[in-house]
């Protein structure tokens, strides 16, 4: 068996990461009903995201999306990822509670273009700093925007924004690794 040549290792992997980023929008959805250490009627399940501070549990996979939305633009481009912000604005649109529908489509697609959009340039200097950069500007501009559209308020912001910002921090040792082994393999970005 020969081993893949770099553009079609790029390929493959970028399609690997399409397929979470869009494994996210319905995994957010499912937790946010069904998991979550304190599950109140008629409300989000719970998680701790810091002492006294929780958020809904689909903000772990939100958090998720914005990284590997970077990664969708690192193997596959910049349009290939637009595509997606948008397919999943679409799929957000479908799957979310009728009540959150608004709110979830618009704070997705808002946030996914804001780390596009902080994502592209810094990427030339590094993909740990684009990834941290974009990923904290789609984690806030996400958390407002959803607070903000389904609720009228920002009372929950701190929790939204920590739950989001732990998985883009989780995420960090992954693509030091990634970018290590692209250097080692000659795979240049998309």
């Amino acid at each position: 068996m020969t081993p893949a040549l770099p553009a079609d290792r790029r390929r493959l992997e970028g399609v690997a990461f399409l397929a979470a980023f869009a494994a996210c929008i319905p995994a957010a959805n499912w937790l946010v009903g069904h998991a979550g250490t304190a599950c109140p009627p008629n409300g989000p399940c719970l998680i701790p995201v810091a002492p006294g501070i929780m958020a809904p549990s689909g903000v772990v996979m939100v958090g998720l999306a914005l990284v590997l939305r970077d990664l969708v633009q690192r193997r596959l481009g910049v349009a290939w990822s637009a595509a997606a912000i948008l397919a999943g604005g679409a799929l957000s649109a479908f799957i979310s509670p009728p009540a959150l529908a608004l709110a979830s489509t618009a704070a997705f697609l808002i946030s996914e273009f804001a780390d596009l959009g902080v994502y592209t340039p810094l990427q030339k200097r590094g993909l740990i700093l684009a990834a941290l950069a974009s990923g904290a500007v789609g984690v806030v501009v996400d958390s407002i925007a959803f607070l903000w559209l389904a609720f009228g308020s920002l009372d929950f912001l701190a929790g939204q924004t920590l739950g989001k910002f732990w998985m883009i921090l989780l995420a960090l040792p992954f693509l030091a690794w990634l970018r290590a082994r692209d250097r080692r393999l000659g795979l240049e970005p998309a």
